[in-house]
């Protein structure tokens, strides 16, 4: 590590760091809510607005505690925000369900409505579970810029950068242990869509029991949509 950066990591350690942009966060919950509302009537359990109402809700104060930058929590703000995350996927599962109902057993007809739907059941799928890791790892946005590094949570992951620092220069400089990197919401976001097109990790590791569990249950989600959803819809078409 050159001394300009080990100067800058001094004057700007961990626990004063400005905390990660909340803008990112609001957007991506904002398109997850968005797909939900314009699903299929028959894949919604409740009142089309009610789901979202309630993420809105759920949302707001969030926004209103850090409207820019995540530098703060109590117990009541982490609460929602994971609770924002459960209500989010457990909408978006049950979407899931209903729609494979209505592949095998309904007799379903409209293949193209099921193609748009099928798609949007797995956009929503990346967004939330990227949202869950991002609010798990390592205690969560604000405790990951927040906490000296000794005083963080055990981690979720292992992301390629947390042992790059036996690499070459150029790499290395950029590692977990020369940068004091942290992964941010977009690092999240990637682990979500390569784990739902590959059906298993890439390059970032699941390292805790919880991150297996909820590796497992987006892979066999996207694998549905994908092999039954959509290869069902699509013979509809023809």
């Amino acid at each position: 590590m050159t001394r300009s950066r080990a100067d800058a990591r001094l004057r700007h350690p961990r626990h004063e760091r400005r905390g990660e942009a909340r803008l990112p966060g609001v957007i991506a919950t904002l398109v997850a809510i968005a797909l939900y509302l314009v699903l299929p009537g028959s894949l919604l359990v409740a009142p089309r607005y009610v789901l979202p109402l309630l993420e809105a809700l759920l949302l707001v104060p969030l926004v209103a505690f850090n409207p820019k930058r995540l530098t703060r929590q109590t117990r009541t703000t982490r609460a929602l925000s994971l609770g924002l995350v459960a209500v989010i996927a457990a909408g978006n599962l049950t979407a899931l369900g209903l729609l494979v109902h209505e592949l095998v057993d309904a007799g379903a007809k409209d293949g193209r409505s099921l193609l748009v739907a099928a798609l949007q059941v797995w956009l929503t799928n990346i967004i939330v579970f990227g949202l869950a890791y991002w609010e798990l790892d390592r205690g969560g946005p604000v405790s990951r810029t927040q906490a000296e590094r000794s005083q963080l949570p055990l981690a979720d992951f292992r992301f390629s950068q947390d042992e790059n620092d036996d690499a070459v220069q150029e790499v290395a400089d950029g590692a977990s242990g020369s940068s004091d990197w942290v992964p941010t919401l977009v690092d999240y976001l990637y682990v979500s869509v390569t784990n739902s097109t590959a059906f298993s990790p890439t390059d970032t590791m699941p390292l805790s029991t919880r991150a297996k569990i909820m590796m497992s249950v987006q892979s066999i989600a996207a694998l549905m949509t994908s092999l039954l959803v959509i290869a069902r819809a699509v013979s509809l078409l023809h």
